[in-house]
């Protein structure tokens, strides 16, 4: 019968605005007692929409040069100026914005990933193959960030993908041993014992007892290293083995003949180091807020 009630329906709707109000409180909470934890997730979600909506904001082609606007202050129509070859900054910056995001992703999804897996499963098993993988990850991580992402771009080129790869490989032995550390913790715990003595397979205990429990080291792993990714992106860019032309590059963009016009045209260098500050330390805001969220230890702070 049209319109008659149903409780089905009425305790479905009321769970369900029960939870959008519960999510909505915890929200609320949480902006409350981290701020800047905030106001990083903030910053990382409007450099993420200017990203996404690049084409529709930048009022020139990033590439166009105008030698009639060679180092324009900035005005109404150059709102961050133009640089030594009269190209408008503000769109570069825009467009930028998708390398340093797309280039950070990436790395960080394969670094973090590969990471997780193999310190999950080195974790779980440990012994002799662990130890040498172990004082591999060590060695691995003896080397500069910076200076290892340098020498594979130098060896293998400096495509997108060649980049991603080299900031992902200094990446890799942190997600190594911070889900390695996770799984020794998980596999002694008293639910992955009784499966054991339940005749669990090893596969079956890392899929559904030790996986979904190293969540939140991986997200925390994972926030903390978008910061780094970006900077380490932007350190190779100034030192020109990072993104090619023609992709605007924050990092490119503070490189070359830009740093001689630090005193005569300092916009040209201001902008996008401001683009490089504020994004980086979004992340790293958003990221210790996550890390506190997850952590009872630090809860309280």
């Amino acid at each position: 019968m049209a319109g008659a009630f149903d409780p089905t329906k009425q305790g479905a709707t009321v769970t369900t605005l029960r939870k959008r109000a519960s999510f909505t409180q915890l929200t609320l909470y949480y902006m409350r007692r981290k701020p800047l934890g905030a106001f990083g997730v903030g910053i990382v979600i409007f450099v993420g929409l200017v990203a996404l909506f690049a084409p529709l904001i930048a009022p020139f082609p990033y590439q166009a040069q105008d030698y009639d606007a060679v180092k324009v202050a900035p005005d109404f129509t150059h709102f961050f100026g133009t640089d030594q070859f009269g190209r408008d900054l503000f769109s570069r910056i825009v467009e930028g914005a998708r390398i340093s995001l797309l280039v950070g992703y990436a790395s960080v999804i394969v670094g973090t990933g590969l990471g997780a897996v193999l310190g999950l499963f080195t974790g779980y098993y440990m012994g002799k193959l662990d130890a040498i993988i172990q004082r591999f990850v060590d060695m691995w991580m003896s080397f500069p960030d910076l200076i290892l992402a340098l020498t594979i771009v130098a060896v293998f080129g400096n495509t997108m993908t060649n980049v991603i790869l080299a900031i992902a490989a200094t990446i890799m032995p942190r997600g190594v041993r911070v889900i390695r550390s996770a799984a020794i913790a998980l596999r002694e715990t008293d639910y992955v014992l009784a499966a054991n003595a339940l005749g669990a397979s090893n596969t079956r205990i890392i899929l559904r007892h030790i996986l979904p429990n190293t969540v939140a080291p991986f997200l925390i792993i994972m926030s903390s290293m978008f910061g780094t990714a970006i900077l380490t992106e932007a350190g190779l860019s100034f030192l020109g083995l990072g993104i090619s032309e023609p992709f605007p590059s924050w990092g490119r963009m503070l490189t070359g003949t830009a740093a001689q016009y630090a005193v005569t045209a300092p916009w040209i260098v201001i902008f996008p180091g401001l683009a490089i500050m504020i994004t980086v330390l979004g992340f790293a805001f958003a990221g210790d807020a996550l890390r506190d969220i997850f952590d009872p230890k630090l809860r309280s702070g």
